[in-house]
């Protein structure tokens, strides 16, 4: 199973006691004289312009399409609104900036795209690339959970299959992971609600750049949007003469 990255109790503990360990140290400082020497950076530090974001050509086949702008390419999924309608539902949702979230950082309820500007925080060759956390370390989510969407019958038997991380049932939230190669161990554990159908090689790509003991890329791999995009059905002779 894709170990879980959530524990959010051991999280807030270790935010905690730094916390603590910075404000004693900075007394420390002030105690000793030193904190008189330290000056605030005047004025703050321009924001780097993202690159912009280059056209995507959707394929012919109707279906409701998502389209990951990355930093080091795009990747476009088809959408399984059928097969897992609630979470398609609540993935669009967060990346086009239609519901409210909670942000894990500030705990402030935000209504905006949850994705954009985000990481994949976690990457393995060979198995699978991850992102959507708004932390940005792999504890964070939306501020709520939703119920798993899982068909029986479906097998994470190739690469290229889009499905919602977990820890654990029905704690579905905006984590999201990409396969690179066959999975069946995930079986029946995750809910799969799209497959690339463009970009594989860059989600290849992204799951091969260099990492940390924790799978952290050493340089951030940005989720710069996510996009929705719906190619309709072609209107049938019978409807063009209406």
């Amino acid at each position: 199973m894709l170990p879980s990255l959530y524990n959010r109790p051991y999280v807030q503990k270790t935010r905690t006691i730094s916390v603590l360990v910075i404000v004693t140290l900075l007394s420390c400082f002030a105690l000793s004289g030193f904190g008189q020497t330290s000056k605030k950076p005047a004025g703050g530090t321009a924001k780097q312009a993202e690159p912009p974001l280059t056209p995507v050509t959707l394929p012919s086949e109707p279906g409701l399409y998502a389209v990951i702008y990355t930093s080091m390419g795009n990747i476009v999924c088809r959408l399984f609104e059928t097969k897992a309608p609630k979470t398609v539902a609540n993935f669009v949702a967060l990346a086009s900036g239609t519901k409210t979230w909670t942000d894990p950082i500030t705990g402030k309820p935000r209504r905006a795209p949850l994705y954009s500007g985000t990481t994949f925080h976690r990457v393995i060759p060979g198995f699978m690339i991850q992102g959507g956390d708004p932390a940005g370390d792999g504890t964070g989510g939306p501020g709520y959970e939703i119920k798993d969407e899982i068909e029986p019958n479906f097998s994470f038997d190739r690469p290229g299959i889009l499905a919602m991380a977990n820890h654990g049932p029905d704690t579905n939230g905006s984590q999201f992971f990409i396969t690179v190669a066959p999975a069946t161990h995930l079986d029946g554990h995750y809910s799969a609600f799209g497959e690339v159908v463009s970009g594989q090689d860059v989600a290849d790509a992204i799951s091969n750049v260099p990492r940390n003991s924790d799978d952290k890329p050493l340089t951030p791999v940005k989720i710069m949007r996510i996009m929705i995009r719906k190619v309709p059905a072609a209107a049938t002779a019978s409807e063009h003469a209406r």
